[in-house]
């Protein structure tokens, strides 16, 4: 067991990492594991077993380094040192639920933590094994959200405030949470490039048509699951339209008054969201209305029509000569640790303004820590 004196970094944050939330069999839901209490900075925990991402040209390889596992339920906390009530933000990943981890150095927290906040990386099953059937990796992300009920006031955060956090998929995850929490887990959320297009009426045959192409079981090797999941997104997907660039997504019913009521919303996009997923410039700003941004102001619209809170931003930061402009996860360098994301090819050979990434920092981390009403407006925009 490590002491607290042992992990705090020169920045003065203690960090805590590969902290396993939940065990599974393949194909059942999660059980909590009781936090241990021991702390360990120095090594990170599996990601689920994926494929290559089709990103990985646009933004570096989000999984280089780490291991991978099928029990993959882990999570890590960094915090200010000697922190005490402080506000928790909770970090959902994006990878269209097939690639990507908690874990990622692209997803290191520290210049977030050190405005004032308790910040928690969750990674969670994909794919087949967490969204072909019973929703188990939402599951995952629901007993990770009881294990920070429970355990972050050891690292002085406030349970009482948490705000949830999710780019691309990771941003529908929040949409998913936010309609189906009945215990009052969070009250606050920020949802990043949410590709809320893709959940379209064919999304049901497009989940049983998959259901019928991949017929694997416990037995099935690792490399047999994602060779028949590769195979079967390669034949489905194209049948389906917007959502068959999403194959992979927890089902959930579209009643917002109850999450209205509860949750204070913050949701919004990048200027070019579409442009990694479409041949030439003339389809970028048709892509990112059909599949991001139409969807992120008709959420705001109704999230306000069933008596929520809402505010809406908009992220248009691009480095000169950009091959694709303001695109699809491009705000992430700004928000969390720089290093991770040196030799991106969306940045052009350029690093992230500081001065935009303290302000894009800041704005998050005061809507964690106070809310709406906090924020200097209700329609937010960086880097215009």
């Amino acid at each position: 067991m490590l002491s607290i004196g042992r992990v705090i970094t020169a920045e003065g944050l203690v960090r805590a990492r590969g902290i396993r939330y939940a065990t599974a069999d393949r194909f059942a839901a999660p059980s909590p594991v009781a936090w241990d209490g021991v702390i360990d900075d120095s090594r990170r925990g599996p990601a689920c077993p994926q494929p290559p991402s089709m990103l990985a040209p646009m933004v570096g390889n989000s999984v280089e380094g780490l291991s991978f596992d099928e029990h993959c339920q882990v999570l890590s906390v960094t915090a200010p040192a000697g922190a005490s009530g402080l506000p928790v933000m909770v970090w959902f990943h994006g990878g269209a639920y097939v690639t990507g981890s908690g874990e990622s150095t692209k997803y290191e927290t520290g210049l977030l933590a050190s405005e004032g906040v308790v910040v928690v990386n969750v990674s969670y099953r994909l794919g087949v094994f967490g969204y072909l059937r019973d929703n188990l990796g939402l599951l995952d992300q629901f007993v990770a959200l009881r294990w920070v009920r429970d355990n972050v006031a050891a690292f002085g955060g406030d349970p009482a405030n948490v705000t949830v956090f999710g780019q691309s998929a990771g941003g529908d995850s929040v949409y998913a949470l936010m309609l189906t929490d009945t215990e009052g887990l969070f009250h606050r959320a920020i949802m990043q490039s949410a590709p809320m297009g893709t959940r379209s009426p064919e999304r049901a045959e497009m989940t049983a048509a998959l259901r019928a192409a991949i017929t694997v079981d416990a037995s099935t090797s690792v490399e047999d699951v994602l060779a028949a999941q590769v195979a079967a997104v390669a034949d489905v997907g194209p049948r389906f339209g917007p959502s068959g660039g999403m194959p992979f997504a927890p089902e959930v019913g579209a009643d917002l008054a109850a999450a209205a009521s509860r949750v204070e919303l913050l949701v919004g996009h990048t200027a070019d969201d579409g442009s990694p997923y479409v041949p030439s410039r003339e389809y970028w700003e048709a892509v990112t209305e059909l599949i991001f941004a139409g969807g992120a102001r008709q959420l705001a619209q109704d999230w306000t029509a069933a008596g929520g809170r809402v505010a809406t931003y908009l992220f248009s930061w691009a480095p000169a000569d950009a091959p694709l402009g303001c695109c699809h996860c491009m705000e992430l360098p700004f928000l969390f640790d720089p290093e991770g994301w040196l030799g991106a090819g969306m940045l052009a050979g350029q690093e992230p303004d500081p001065v935009l990434a303290k302000t894009l920092r800041g704005a998050w981390t005061t809507f964690a820590r106070s809310g709406l009403d906090a924020l200097p407006s209700r329609s937010l925009e960086f880097g215009g």
